[in-house]
């Protein structure tokens, strides 16, 4: 970008789930290298939605900064719940209770309401603040006091994902329903000042939900997988949740039979999520899983296919970003592109496969042609390029922030 940055010297203030090894993950590192390369001096916290996570309690924080060293790079902060929270009587009552009927929303929103943040966090004066989830507006009024403008990504329905974790949760009777899930999310959602989407079909669904706030859909900065060297390892790239352990799920069950001698490799930590959900299918296939890795950059690099067997998950799918971002040929389903636009069905280096007798016949067909075409021109990449890649996050955020500030 030519030109001084507008952003340059605002003090931003980050927040984000304390979650790691997934794809909201990844949406903040991107935010962050496009804020510091705008110039800005960027505060990022991670909010634990888990009770004791306080930041004092420097131990219980240990496996996320081992597994988040690219937070490193600059200071360290937190927040998080005092235990005592869910035992005091006004927080159990309203908070606790209606958890144990499934109020995934109530739960998340009153612990970010108790959050103590790292020394210092509270006392800082800020131009802007980027939040990410709805259920951290509480810390994010809290940043702004009123006079710092609030950008916040919605990343996907949160209220739709809730429900659907729900169906395998054994609630008190009667369960929250969705309604009373979602209207908590677009009650916290009206307090920001600008709502970012993360994809094209709920942008215009929140458009609908809200229409009396100001939206922009902006696709989330992805930091980009390698483009090779190459090698002949067939992927799948996953993290442990609902959506994706019931799509790997169907993929073991109803795909990998149909493709006999073809070996994938299953990195992620999904692999816990389909040993406990189905023990028979896990050991079948147990040689194909690889657990959590540390550098899933590496596991494309390495690939000359990349599968994406999605039936299941709300919002635009990271990995298929980072799928597209290494150059590789894909097989997809629909589903896997969900919040894309028209272009991303149509580009000539994925394949989409609408049933598993369709994906079985393309795997066959991949796997035989042993063919590996990762470059940084293939279509794939190039489409991450205009739409995911931190280039064009740092130009829209540009745009869309620093107007916000100035007004602050």
């Amino acid at each position: 970008m030519s030109g001084p940055s507008s952003l340059a010297g605002r003090r931003v203030a980050l927040l984000f789930p304390a979650w790691h090894s997934c794809g909201t993950y990844r949406v903040v590192l991107g935010q962050i290298e496009a804020y510091r390369a705008l110039g800005a001096q960027v505060t990022p916290v991670a909010v634990s939605i888990d009770p004791g996570f306080v930041p004092e309690r420097g131990w219980i924080w240990k496996s996320f900064r081992a597994a988040t060293p690219e937070l490193d790079a600059g200071p360290r902060h937190f927040g998080g719940a005092p235990l005592h929270a869910l035992f005091e009587p006004a927080f159990f009552t309203r908070i606790v209770l209606p958890y144990l009927h499934g109020d995934q929303a109530a739960i998340r929103l009153g612990l970010a309401e108790r959050a103590r943040l790292s020394p210092g966090v509270d006392a800082r004066d800020y131009d802007l603040v980027h939040c990410n989830h709805f259920f951290l507006m509480p810390v994010a009024r809290r940043l702004a006091r009123g006079r710092a403008p609030i950008l916040l990504d919605s990343h996907d329905l949160q209220a739709r994902q809730f429900d659907l974790i729900n169906r395998r949760m054994p609630w008190l009777p009667p369960r929250v329903t969705y309604e009373d899930m979602l209207a908590q999310e677009l009650q916290a959602m009206r307090g920001a000042d600008l709502l970012l989407h993360l994809n094209a079909q709920e942008a215009e669904e929140f458009q609908r939900l809200l229409p009396e706030k100001r939206h922009a859909l902006l696709y989330p900065p992805t930091p980009p997988a390698p483009t090779g060297p190459g090698g002949p390892d067939i992927v799948i790239v996953s993290s442990n949740n609902t959506g994706n352990v019931e799509s790997l799920i169907w993929f073991l069950r109803e795909v990998a039979p149909k493709a006999p001698g073809v070996t994938v490799k299953i990195a992620g930590n999904v692999d816990a999520g389909v040993k406990s959900r189905v023990s028979a299918e896990y050991a079948a296939y147990s040689a194909w899983f690889l657990g959590r890795v540390d550098d899933p950059g590496a596991v494309y690099a390495g690939a000359r296919l990349v599968l994406l067997p999605t039936i299941s998950g709300t919002g635009l799918s990271i990995k298929t970003v980072e799928a597209l971002s290494s150059g590789l040929p894909i097989i997809a389903t629909p589903q896997a592109l969900r919040g894309m636009d028209s272009e991303a069905f149509a580009l000539s280096n994925v394949t989409v496969a609408e049933t598993a007798d369709a994906f079985a016949a393309a795997l066959r067909a991949a796997a035989a042609s042993g063919d590996s075409r990762a470059t940084a021109t293939s279509p794939g990449r190039v489409y991450y390029e205009k739409r995911f890649s931190l280039a064009a996050y740092r130009a829209a955020i540009q745009t869309l922030a620093a107007p916000l500030c100035v007004q602050a």
